[in-house]
């Protein structure tokens, strides 16, 4: 499979002195997730609870875990638990499907997904990283 790259044809109206974050599309259970952020600093790759809800999981296809973790300015947040979902990346024609453990959180954001570290380590995140500063947006559909 051929890496994805990214040159400066893909990226438009960005003020290249921020430190914009890399957000993209994946599929998971044949829904297309929009808003996906990869940060990684984050430790765990995160599904908001309200998302698991939009893609109809029943409840009971999470394994429980009340664990709080905490977040960027230390306050506490909830966990529901942890399911394994495949996500789906495309690029045109391209897929590559990977079996990724989520946390399942309740907390308020502008995201669906944050895709963390545990994602990183895997082999083929390392043709995902942008250049340094810029957003991004894998081509979906």
């Amino acid at each position: 499979m051929s890496p994805i790259t990214f040159t400066d044809d893909d990226f438009h109206d960005l003020d290249h002195q921020q430190d914009d974050p890399m957000v993209n599309t994946v599929e998971i259970e044949n829904y297309a997730i929009k808003k996906v952020l990869v940060d990684q600093g984050s430790f765990v790759d995160i599904l908001y609870w309200a998302t698991y809800h939009k893609l109809q999981l029943p409840n009971t296809a999470m394994v429980p875990y009340d664990e709080p973790i905490y977040g960027f300015s230390g306050e506490q947040v909830s966990t529901r638990g942890y399911i394994d979902l495949h996500t789906v990346f495309r690029d045109g024609a391209q897929t590559k499907t990977i079996p990724i453990r989520f946390l399942i959180v309740d907390a308020p954001t502008s995201y669906n997904v944050l895709l963390g570290r545990p994602l990183a380590q895997h082999p083929w995140h390392r043709r995902l990283h942008p250049l340094s500063g810029h957003e991004v947006s894998l081509p979906i559909w």
